[in-house]
């Protein structure tokens, strides 16, 4: 598995590169919903009707599934970035389609459709329909709206409205604030993406849903040079929102951030390696929990018996005063769902309560295994892709000692507080992320700053070897995307600050 802060610097367009005109598209195929309109709207704008649907679904049980839904999405992407001190490349990618999955048990039949024919989904459904073989067919019950209860991502203006014209003057604020805060800076590469997804879901169970799903990120990379000496380093963020994410504020807390990450690295050092004791940094060090235990908490995994937490549910397996949450309702969030690609409500779940692993990250597939409701986590890419047991939002609580206190307890170690990326064996728990930064701890205080270094360990033991947990947890907003089985999809981490009292660290021999 694999986790990381995705690139937001593109290497090349996908359908306008160079042209700062509107995209087409916004002109006239996009739609901004009537917050009343619901199931209506999103019937009108996929051309389908729920007759159709029930005609699909009931082709997709015709050989006796046990459960089976149809995933429909139109999602439109625009891109800008700057380099050079103009905004000098934008682009518009528009995907379409719906999906078509049959359960049989614990497999799983799929196909999916570019378009939305009666005739092209019929076939689709055919194909998933075909790993049922009993031949008993099945019947789907009519279909039921399911409205949204709490709508934890609404829009106050649609990126449907907004033009490169209207994104542009952000960028390049956003340049020249970078400048501005430090003579060193050399050059800035920034760009802003929006995506706005239309979701039509239904089921043989009756459910019929609709959810609009807006995401935004803006970020820049800063380069600096002092003396012949070159650094960079970046800041980013991510939130499910429209245009009114594009602020003054916004820009500055980036800006800053951007600057002072640069700035440290021309003074730090790659320190000696081995094992040590590691601070954890409060917000981007929840790296450590999507990756020490996020993962191997997927039920997916342990319904396998292939996650080294299989045999671990109900069992005490960290320090109690340890909280562990992946969430789905945190407002605007770039992890949270309104509804699941399975049609699952948003919501949080503790993963570890006290100490005690409580609860899997399940989807409809393990939860039926295990005989419990579904967690809400059936996450997918695209329309493309069958829905996995995915983390949202992971985070570990605040604690009850403050940052200085955990640092003053540590004579030798390492502070660190900025990742890059990150990966994990599930079998094993074995995990690694890199540091791009830090400090070092000599006698109870930070002193030289770090960088370039591999932190690595193994995940039951790491949480066990938490002994400390500070008061000051932060959600790290970063554009955090995780990899899993083929799949990317946005997701968030944070924590507080937190002692592991001993982990491996990879620096100068």
């Amino acid at each position: 598995m694999k986790f990381n802060r995705r690139n937001f610097i593109k290497t090349g367009g996908i359908a306008m590169v160079g042209s700062l005109a509107a995209p087409s598209f916004l002109q006239g195929c996009a739609s901004v919903p009537d917050k009343a309109a619901g199931i209506a709207f999103a019937l009108n704008h996929f051309g389908v009707s729920e007759n159709d649907m029930k005609k699909v679904l009931a082709a997709a049980l015709a050989k006796g599934g046990d459960y089976a839904d149809l995933f429909f999405e139109h999602t439109y992407n625009n891109y800008i970035s700057l380099q050079d001190k103009e905004v000098n490349r934008a682009s518009s990618n528009i995907d379409f389609g719906v999906g078509v999955r049959v359960l049989a048990g614990d497999q799983t039949g799929y196909a999916y459709v570019e378009n939305v024919s009666l005739d092209e989904m019929l076939k689709a459904a055919q194909t998933a329909a075909r790993i049922a073989a009993d031949g008993s067919a099945k019947t789907p019950v009519n279909l039921t709206e399911k409205p949204i209860i709490r709508n934890f991502y609404e829009v106050t203006t649609p990126w449907e409205e907004i033009s490169v014209k209207d994104k542009t003057p952000f960028l390049q604020k956003l340049n020249d604030k970078i400048f501005a805060l430090d003579k060193r800076v050399h050059k800035v590469m920034a760009s802003q993406s929006d995506t706005t997804s239309h979701i039509l879901f239904c089921n043989s169970e009756g459910q019929l849903f609709y959810d609009y799903r807006p995401m935004v990120t803006l970020g820049a990379v800063c380069i600096m040079e002092d003396n012949g000496k070159v650094e960079n380093s970046y800041s980013a963020r991510a939130y499910r929102m429209g245009f009114e994410f594009l602020t003054d504020d916004i820009i500055e807390e980036i800006a800053k951030e951007a600057v002072t990450k640069t700035s440290i690295l021309f003074n730090a050092v790659k320190p000696k390696g081995g094992e040590m004791p590691v601070v954890m940094g409060a917000g981007g060090s929840g790296i450590l929990l999507h990756e020490a235990i996020g993962h191997a908490f997927e039920a997916d995994f342990n319904r396998k018996n292939t996650s080294i937490f299989a045999d671990q549910l109900n069992k005490k397996i960290c320090n109690e005063h340890i909280n562990v949450v992946d969430d789905g309702t945190i407002p605007f969030n770039r992890g949270s769902v309104n509804i699941d690609d399975e049609g699952i409500e948003g919501q949080k779940t503790y993963i570890v309560k006290e100490g005690v692993l409580t609860s899997y990250l399940h989807d409809r597939i393990s939860s039926k295994y295990y005989g419990i409701p579904s967690t809400g986590n059936g996450r997918r890419e695209s329309f493309r892709m069958i829905p996995i047991p995915r983390m949202r939002a992971t985070y570990m609580e605040a604690g009850n000692v403050t940052e200085e206190d955990i640092i003053s307890s540590v004579k030798k170690g390492i502070f660190v507080d900025n990742f890059t990326n990150g990966q994990v064996q599930i079998g094993a728990g074995d995990f690694t992320f890199f540091v791009k930064s830090g400090y070092l701890i000599e006698n109870g205080k930070l002193s030289q700053p770090i960088k370039d270094i591999n932190i690595i360990g193994n995940g039951p033991k790491a949480l066990a070897d938490i002994t400390m947990v500070a008061n000051n947890a932060k959600i790290d907003n970063g554009t955090w995307t995780c990899g899993k089985d083929g799949q990317s999809c946005p997701v968030t981490c944070g924590m507080p600050s937190a002692l592991v009292s001993k982990l491996t660290v990879g620096g100068e021999s």
